[in-house]
This record gives structure tokens, sequence and C-alpha cells, in this order.
């Protein structure tokens, strides 16, 4: 958050720092700090209420740098927010590295724990952001299901992998949205292992329980 600027006389230590203007001397400081800022300000208004001046603002720069560095508002959010910072080849083995049986636990504890740290912005910003932007609906999809979830139900050797991976896909949205964007209590402040606990049964199920007479 920007400091306030002190106009009136006094000690430098009593004065906040001005806003700094142009390029900062560290080109890489700068875009990061506009990428965080993105992050909280689509996460907090969405993307077609956000405004350049609002991010340039949250990172103390001037809004001209959001040109420089990424062209536009469009090209901001797609690297604050549409871009995944992993490789899901990673997430899957993380997730199934320890068998069958604890699928749900690792899910609800990656998620979770992925979430309440930097990546708790960006997926608020892309589900606020969903219904204005079709990319970031794109986005979800694609990276849940078809690059996630699909593949853990097919490496664990479910039946009906695509019923699964969206049904999983559920779960995990709606527990993102309880968390984070609605803030319903008491999920939204309850510990990761208290969610582990609660959710990861109906995602163990998802995967590789029975599923009735759905799937007759």
């Amino acid at each position: 958050m920007m400091a306030n600027v002190t106009t009136g006389k006094g000690s430098s230590a009593e004065q906040s720092p001005p806003r700094r203007r142009g390029r900062r001397p560290a080109g890489e400081d700068t875009r990061t700090a506009l990428l965080e800022a993105a992050r909280a300000v689509f996460a907090e208004h969405g993307y077609h209420r956000a405004t350049v001046r609002a991010i340039a603002r949250r990172a103390g720069l001037d809004p001209a740098m959001v040109k420089h560095w990424f062209g536009s508002k469009e090209g901001l959010f797609a690297q604050a927010v549409l871009q995944v910072p992993f490789d899901f080849r990673d997430l899957v083995s993380d997730i199934t590295a320890d068998g069958p049986e604890r699928l749900g636990e690792n899910i609800v504890r990656l998620f979770v724990t992925s979430w309440d740290g930097a990546g708790g912005n960006r997926f608020v910003a892309l589900v606020r952001s969903i219904t204005s932007h079709e990319e970031a609906l794109d986005v979800l999809r694609d990276t849940l299901l078809n690059q996630l979830f699909t593949a853990v139900t097919q490496v664990a050797g479910s039946d009906h992998p695509d019923l699964r991976a969206s049904l999983c896909a559920t779960q995990v949205i709606g527990l993102g949205m309880a968390r984070y964007v609605a803030g319903i209590e008491p999920v939204a402040s309850a510990g990761v292992d208290t969610l582990v606990a609660l959710v990861a049964p109906t995602l163990q199920r998802y995967i590789t329980g029975d599923l009735g007479e759905a799937t007759n």
C-alpha cells in the first residue's frame, strides 16, 4: 500500500517518502511491484472496475509504467492473473505421491496452502473476473479440469475420469469462493487441517469412490 505523502514541514523521520515517479532503477522490481499490486486490485474489484491508475497507485508508481511494462490493463491482467505460475505435472505428482487413498487430502492441503499464501489474490482476481472476462473462465476451466483433475483421476485409474474431474472442480472452486471471495465463516478462518478433515473425504469419494446410479 502506498504511504501518504507528507506535505508539511517536519523532520525527515516524520515524513513519508514521496511516491516514486518513472522507472525504478531495478526494472524487474518495478515489474514485480506492478504484478503484485494488480493481483490485489483485480481481486478487490474484478477486471472492469480495476483501473490502471489504482494499480499504479497501489504499487507507488506512475501509471505510465503499466504501459511501459505491459502495454495495457489487458496485458497486465494476462500476466498477473491468467498466467499459471507452476507446472501442472509437478502438481499431479505431488497429489498422487502418497497413493490413491490420500488424493483428497493432498488436493485440499495443496490448494488451501497455496491460496493462503501468494496465490490467494490470483484466485480471487480470477474468480471475480469470470463474469466479465471470458479468458478468466477459460483459464480456470482449462487448468482445473484439463490439466489437473482429469490427470489425477487418470493416474488413479478411476472410471469416468471426466465426470470425476468436474466434480472435484466444483468442490475446489466452491471452497475457494467460500473462503476467499464470500468470506463465509467459519470456513474463511478455519485452519488447513480442519478443512482437510472436513472436505477431503468428499473429494476422495469423487475420485475413487462409488458414484452410484449417476454413472449407470
